[in-house]
């Protein structure tokens, strides 16, 4: 037989090697500097300049003295190399950019990476669907009680299958009433936090509790096993609260709330709560007794910080019976209760900081990596519809840990809907909402809902002024 030919067992090319080739990886730097599509800025009373980048999360502030300086290098005709130090300073923050920069292929870039991760699952666990409240906003059915012992076992297989790959765990309680299935809650936080122990994951736990079953022994046990964040309401004064946030048998629940608050700031343990106030054309005149009241308990302490929301007409029985506030109403409310809340040091939560980063304006059932787990072993997306709606229901949890989901249903909650949406890929906030700040919205009425961040943007931003105390240093000059 003939030997082959030398071609034909090694490469000519690789005989002689010639010089390699230098491959250009980065960009000819920009004789200009131009400002981001993804600038926001305002000025605050006390003369101020803040400046937010939606695309890199950047926030900063000016005094009086470089502010006229920041906003010559942010003219629209922009600047020449080399860069000052101010341009410098606006340049590392993504305020400034090489002009021709392509800004919205560096957002399809950065969301890819933070949308499409196969190294996150993120879990709502409805421990019950069941609730010891029923309070007259609210939105839920109460089929189930608590989350049945198959599906707990389906949750801990899937997490074992699961935690080889995973960098992120995020646990979230949700129900009903998540400590009305203490329960299920004993068995799967502790594994939970066992499991990415073992795997080296890092591993957050939170809950939605109206608190009336958190006791000392429940959250102690609950701190052990790293659910340290929580969101408790609390509806104003008593006689608010306990008109609109009443027990099933009909009895008050304000007291035994803020006793069991009580115990909880007597800890020197690290955690944060968000008392959070449904305000409405009812409450919001008592809300300034209110905050002083909180005041005497939770005052100066950092761990416990507002949350003010208006009540809406959320697809509940008694939604036509809601005396609910307008838009303008409920800015209002909100700016007085802000200020209300600071003046007795109270920390409310708010400003352009808590939403900087690019995605934290996106709504969580918009992200593949998310699930809520009901009690029955449906897999669902978003906490509002839960399984009201048909297309919230992706899918179901096996006992074996398989989810078995219809790609069609999870297909429109998770597909980057700004691809399609020519105002959106326009948009200064696209990288904060990504599209999806209401996927819901896209399913049920198919049409956007943009981040509330657009209609309060100056509010915000004064409010961050108001908590900063003083100008970026490296900025000055």
């Amino acid at each position: 037989m003939a030997q082959p030919s030398p071609e034909m067992q090694t490469s000519p090319l690789d005989r002689a090697p010639a010089a390699p080739a230098l491959v250009q990886l980065s960009y000819v730097r920009a004789r200009r500097w131009v400002p981001s599509r993804f600038n926001a800025r305002t000025v605050g009373d006390d003369g101020r300049l803040l400046l937010w980048n939606t695309l890199s999360g950047a926030v900063s502030a000016f005094g009086a003295r470089s502010r006229d300086a920041v906003l010559a290098r942010l003219s629209p005709r922009g600047v020449a190399e080399p860069l000052d130090r101010v341009g410098t300073f606006l340049s590392e923050r993504g305020f400034l950019v090489p002009e021709g920069t392509h800004e919205l292929n560096r957002f399809r870039y950065a969301f890819a990476r933070q949308h499409w991760r196969s190294d996150a699952l993120q879990l709502i666990l409805l421990a019950s669907e069941d609730c010891n409240f029923r309070c007259v906003y609210c939105y839920e059915r109460f089929r189930h009680g608590t989350m049945r012992p198959e599906v707990r076992q389906g949750v801990r297989r899937l997490l074992e299958a699961r935690a080889p790959q995973l960098r992120e765990l995020q646990l979230s309680w949700f129900g009903g009433e998540p400590l009305y299935g203490w329960e299920a809650v004993e068995e799967l936080a502790p594994f939970a936090r066992r499991v990415a122990d073992r795997h080296g994951i890092s591993h957050h736990q939170n809950m939605t509790t109206n608190a009336y079953l958190l006791t000392e022994e429940r959250a102690t046990r609950l701190l052990e096993w790293g659910c340290d964040r929580f969101q408790v309401t609390l509806d104003g004064v008593a006689e608010d609260h306990d008109c609109k946030r009443v027990g099933r048998d009909g009895s008050p629940t304000y007291a035994t709330i803020l006793d069991n608050l009580r115990s909880l700031r007597a800890r020197a343990a690290g955690f944060s709560v968000a008392i959070r106030v449904n305000f409405d054309r009812g409450n919001f005149p008592r809300l300034a007794p209110f905050l002083e009241a909180l005041s005497e308990d939770f005052g100066n302490d950092p761990r416990f910080v507002l949350r003010f929301r208006p009540v809406g007409r959320w697809g509940g029985e008694n939604d036509a019976a809601l005396d609910t506030c307008g838009r303008d109403e409920q800015r209002r409310v909100v700016e007085e209760a802000r200020a209300s809340a600071g003046r007795v040091g109270l920390r409310v939560e708010g400003g352009i900081r808590e939403v900087a980063r690019a995605g934290t304006q996106a709504c969580y059932a918009a992200r593949p990596f998310n699930f809520i787990v009901g009690a029955t072993g449906a897999l669902m997306k978003c906490t509002v519809a839960l399984d009201r709606l048909e297309e919230n229901v992706v899918g179901r949890l096996l006992p074996d840990g398989t989810m078995e989901l219809d790609e069609v249903r999870m297909s429109a909650w998770v597909a980057p809907h700004f691809e399609s949406d020519a105002l959106c890929r326009s948009c200064w906030v696209l990288p904060g909402c990504q599209g999806a700040a209401c996927p819901l919205t896209r399913v049920e009425e198919n049409r956007r809902s943009c981040a509330p961040v657009k209609g309060t943007l100056k509010r915000e931003m004064r409010h961050t002024l108001a908590q900063s105390r003083r100008p970026e240093p490296a900025a000055a000059g």
